[in-house]
């Protein structure tokens, strides 16, 4: 089960042993209101501009600010470059920096040039040095590397093709990772997946992936049928490909496919998404998550990122509220009556590819156990509905006395909830009707439920979703608090 507050809590205790091509990254952003007479270019008025952490030193930040802490080893050259950014990670909470020093070549610098009233990117300037490190320095690498292996939790390559991962750097960490124990994330630039032997994911974007596999890479199946070869010749467990606005699909040896959607967002720059890709992803598998679950985080901390401008970095509470959100609709545009229309919703979540999760209960008097129950379902699905017993169908099962609260009563305190998306009320006796309109893709009930105990578990199953248990928290019990409240009261 993909609970978010568990692994989120278990991502900020790891240490990620980042090793990767170091950028600055430059943004100068202006408006574009005329042609420059001297050539046919456009001409931006700077008003304002930013310096970043970028390439692999984006994916370190990254690590950092979700909580995680980072051993960054990289390269810089003798230049004015290389000081802003060793003086700029000396800044960074949570990040060991080992940089390495190449006076024959230069910093890798991109400065970006952008129309901040049509949010475009006009120009981009590169000063670097695409070509493999020269061997001393491919050894000063190796030896920079190779001891701080048993302090890291996993270990993650970001190459970008600018000269710190070559061949002999990779071998020789990879070698030595998996001697050690420790799982390998790949971020490859390189068509040749050959040279990541052994690793344990590599995480291409569709462009890169198609390259390498010399396939077409549009679709889900296409992805899956060209993966298995990839995956042999890279000698992985798993291959994930990330692919923009079409979310995320990880296959894994075992012939298992995963595909993530991505969320709903507006785009405003994709600089630097898929390092927080891969520094979410390092985290959240040395965290203890599952592939699914370190999809999910990798894809909304993706959302954040393409929300930002610049070379952005997301933090854990972003992460949560995206995983996690605060309601965008007030409590009661939440609440659907007993045969009310809840097409609407569902055909609007099924449309955008979310995962749709449901549970059930009378939430006669809300307590740390029902919001325990509620917040582990929310964190199974991307939308969750609550079905809710109605008055009639309560006092059927409980007794007469109750219910305590009125279904609108109880209606509204759920939909407060912000792992409550919607809430579908029903006059049945069980919510049989419910599960079997809305089909979803998993269903959640407290532990004190066996499977088959579960009502609807066999609609689920058979369409291909899951049947989630929770452990409940002993002692709370709201017919306990009922006959309580009562007894003071007599």
């Amino acid at each position: 089960m993909f609970d978010f507050e568990a692994i989120s809590r278990a991502m900020s205790g790891q240490t990620v042993l980042c090793v990767g091509d170091l950028m600055l990254d430059e943004f100068v952003y202006g408006e574009v209101s005329r042609i420059s007479p001297e050539a046919p270019a456009p001409v931006i008025a700077v008003r304002r501009s930013e310096i970043n952490i970028g390439g692999a030193g984006n994916v370190a930040r990254n690590i950092a600010s979700l909580g995680g802490r980072c051993i960054f080893v990289g390269l810089i050259g003798e230049d004015a470059a290389g000081t802003v950014l060793t003086e700029a990670l000396a800044k960074e909470a949570g990040i060991e920096t080992v940089l390495v020093r190449d006076a024959a070549r230069p910093t890798t610098r991109k400065v970006r040039f952008v129309s901040e009233q049509f949010s475009t990117h006009m120009l981009r300037s590169d000063w670097e040095l695409a070509a493999p490190a020269a061997a001393a320095v491919e050894q000063q690498l190796i030896d920079a590397i190779l001891p701080r292996l048993a302090q890291a939790d996993i270990v993650l390559l970001s190459d970008y093709a600018k000269g710190v991962l070559t061949a002999r750097v990779i071998r020789n960490v990879i070698d030595a990772a998996r001697q050690a124990g420790k799982r390998v994330i790949v971020d490859p630039k390189s068509a040749n997946l050959a040279i990541y032997r052994g690793a344990t994911v590599l995480t291409p974007n569709r462009k890169e992936f198609a390259e390498a596999t010399r396939s077409r890479a549009d679709s889900q199946d296409s992805i899956a049928q060209a993966a298995p070869d990839a995956m042999y010749l890279a000698d992985c467990e798993a291959m994930l490909v990330t692919q923009g606005e079409r979310g995320m699909t990880l296959v894994t040896r075992d012939g298992g496919s995963i595909h993530v959607p991505a969320l709903p967002v507006k785009v405003r720059d994709v600089s630097g998404a898929g390092d927080t890709v891969a520094a979410a992803l390092a985290l959240a598998l040395a965290g203890g998550a599952d592939w699914e679950g370190a999809l999910r985080i990798a894809s909304a901390a993706a959302a954040v990122a393409v929300g930002k401008t610049g070379t952005a970095i997301v933090r854990s509470a972003e992460l949560r509220r995206r995983i996690l959100p605060h309601a965008s609709l007030a409590a009661e545009e939440k609440i659907v009556a007993a045969g009310g229309d809840i097409d609407a919703y569902l055909e609007e979540w099924r449309r955008q590819d979310l995962r749709i999760g449901f549970t059930n209960g009378c939430f006669d008097i809300l307590h740390p156990g029902h919001v325990k129950v509620l917040t582990a379902a929310r964190s199974t699905c991307d939308r969750l509905i609550v079905g809710l017993n109605s008055d009639a169908s309560v006092k059927r099962l409980k007794g007469e006395g109750r219910p305590v609260q009125n279904e609108r009563a109880r209606a509204e305190v759920l939909a407060a909830l912000e792992a409550v998306d919607l809430v579908a009320i029903f006059e049945e006796n069980t919510p049989i009707e419910l599960i079997t309109k809305v089909r979803p893709s998993v269903l959640v009930k407290g532990g004190d439920y066996t499977r088959e105990q579960v009502v609807g578990h066999e609609i689920v199953e058979a369409a291909g979703g899951e049947v989630v248990l929770v452990e409940i928290l002993p002692g709370h019990s709201t017919t306990s608090l009922v006959a309580r409240a009562r007894e003071g009261q007599a």
